[in-house]
């Protein structure tokens, strides 16, 4: 089945995603339809080379730079303690008590996760002069294989439309736009994905979990600069969509329990409170800041069909126009609930029909409240096509014309064929890593779930607080947010919400800055976009050094 890449709102419990695992991450998740099970339960991968080194060069703004990318993996333990008993080679050291009580089956063993990562290291840079900006995706539950083959890496799928690309050969060429003009890259897939494998006992419930999950990013890193002498580098995280939700539980692990203070946290398509997730915001009555939040991409996308009864020249101001309302009259009407009066009831539906193309008959049957899925399938009904929901400048025809929702993502279904098939070949020709191995775009749940208390609370997940806890211990700190205007797994207009609700003085505020592109959750896939990402990018960090010094 062919998933998108952020949150499935499929298994949504809680009024957030509790994505139980094979359906999970419609952020980040695989379009691959080899026979994963088999790949699971590979055991290649404890054969496999740690690392392979390969020399590659690319021109970016006139510059020519010539680097070493480094494929390998890192193996991490369970826990702070387990894994100060690892070696660099992730076995016990001698001596230890992990060593001392290894079992005689592995299966029995302290769980462990082998981590797979390529790096890019511009060639003869000094360390502490070179900024390491480190990258992945979310799901929970994908690789790192979209932003690795699409935004800053030396390497660009060509995906500059928005229809269906034919099938293979697809175009893998050097990226103009690489940030390796600026920093060195590391690109980590999380545990159970990629090359990567867990191993031992409850391996799954040790490593899969939103706490479990940013510990292990944590402990990686803490290897990586150890391993590479990266200690005294600047140091950046970059996350894709959970992986921005692991940006901030990540962040304040590193600033406040490893005394690693980070020169910046790049956040991209952002999704940091599941309480108030749009697809699920039908399953959760009382809760209509969705709606609201979703107002200004639901406009977009309908300007960018033409479905809008007046059409506006410009798209920006437009949106300003909409943000207001939404946070205004749309959400004054809300949350009058049942005490609407019928004259305003019709009144909202009639504007909100000026916005969205919706028609206002339906808009009144749906009580003023639209959720993702169903403006999906409903915006271009009348032409039979289902709208994207990572992007929504893409259509595919409707599975199902008498469904109410929509029942796939035609940009997943567009693009993801691609990525998977060149990265594919790109990390065994190129990078020289990877041969008789399967690499897992997505993870393997097999019926386990990924654990989404947080700090031992089963409720929803709001990682608000970790981010802002972060940027109060070290007031040093810059947060970039970028979205794109057609996403609607996790809309632009949402993650301004959250960050300007960041628990945090309002003196901090100013340490936050926000962009936004004409593109969808993946914002790179338009070249356009990516340019703009990586001027943005560039800038951003090298201010944020010339704030240091």
């Amino acid at each position: 089945m062919r998933l998108s890449r952020i949150l499935t709102a499929a298994a949504l419990t809680v009024a957030l995603i509790a994505i139980p695992a094979n359906t999970i991450a419609q952020d980040d998740s695989s379009a691959a339809k080899s026979d994963l099970k088999a790949a699971a339960a590979d055991k290649s991968t404890d054969k496999a080379p740690a690392e392979s080194t390969t020399q590659g060069t690319v021109d970016v703004g006139g510059k020519h730079i010539v680097y070493n990318a480094i494929a390998g993996t890192i193996t991490v333990g369970s826990n702070d303690a387990q894994d100060g008993e690892l070696g660099m080679d992730g076995k016990p050291q001698p001596g230890t008590q992990l060593a001392n009580n290894e079992p005689k089956d592995a299966k029995d063993a302290t769980p462990v996760a082998k981590m797979f990562y390529v790096a890019y290291f511009k060639k003869d840079a000094k360390a502490e002069d070179r900024p390491i900006t480190f990258f992945y995706n979310g799901g929970p539950g994908s690789s790192t294989v979209w932003l690795h083959m699409g935004s800053l890496g030396p390497k660009h799928v060509v995906t500059d439309t928005d229809q269906h690309l034919p099938a293979a050969p697809y175009k893998l060429i050097d990226n103009a736009y690489s940030l390796l003009d600026t920093s060195d890259l590391v690109f980590i897939d999380m545990p159970g994905t990629g090359f990567g494998r867990l191993a031992g006992k409850d391996a799954e419930k040790a490593f899969w979990g939103v706490d479990e999950d940013a510990n292990a990013f944590a402990r990686f890193i803490v290897r990586f600069i150890t391993k590479y002498n990266r200690w005294n580098s600047p140091k950046y995280l970059f996350g894709e969509s959970y992986g921005t939700t692991r940006s901030a539980v990540l962040s304040d692990i590193l600033e406040n329990s490893k005394s690693i203070d980070l020169n910046g946290v790049i956040l991209l398509s952002q999704v940091l409170n599941f309480t108030s997730f749009l697809d699920a915001s039908s399953g959760n009555p009382g809760v209509d800041l969705p709606y609201a939040q979703a107002l200004p991409t639901y406009a977009a996308t309908a300007w960018y069909h033409k479905k809008l009864p007046q059409q506006p020249a410009a798209l920006e101001p437009f949106l300003k126009d909409v943000e207001e309302y939404a946070m205004g009259p749309y959400t004054h009407a809300l949350a009058q609930g049942t005490d609407i009066t019928a004259e305003e009831k019709q009144s909202v539906a009639e504007k909100l029909h000026e916005y969205t193309g919706l028609t206002v008959s339906y808009l009144l049957r749906a009580n003023l409240r639209v959720n993702g899925g169903e403006f999906e399938k409903t915006l271009q009904e009348d032409q039979d096509l289902t709208t994207g929901r990572l992007d929504t400048r893409f259509s595919g025809p409707n599975l199902n014309p008498l469904s109410e929702s929509a029942e796939y993502d035609p940009q997943s279904s567009a693009i993801s064929s691609a990525y998977v098939a060149l990265f594919n070949d790109y990390v065994r020709k190129d990078l020289k890593y990877g041969e008789g191995q399967t690499y897992l775009p997505q993870a393997q749940f097999n019926g386990a779930q990924w654990d989404f208390k947080h700090n031992g609370d089963p409720l929803g997940v709001n990682v608000a607080p970790d981010l802002a806890e972060a940027l109060k211990t070290n007031p040093r700190l810059r947060i970039m947010v970028n979205g794109g205007y057609y996403d609607l797994a996790t809309p632009f207009f949402a993650a301004q919400y959250e960050e300007k609700h960041l628990p945090i003085p309002q003196s901090l505020a100013k340490n936050i800055e926000y962009d936004w592109y004409e593109s969808g959750h993946m914002v790179y896939v338009r070249e356009e976009s990516l340019k703009q990402l990586h001027d943005r990018v560039s800038a951003f960090i090298k201010s944020t050094l010339a704030d240091s010094k």
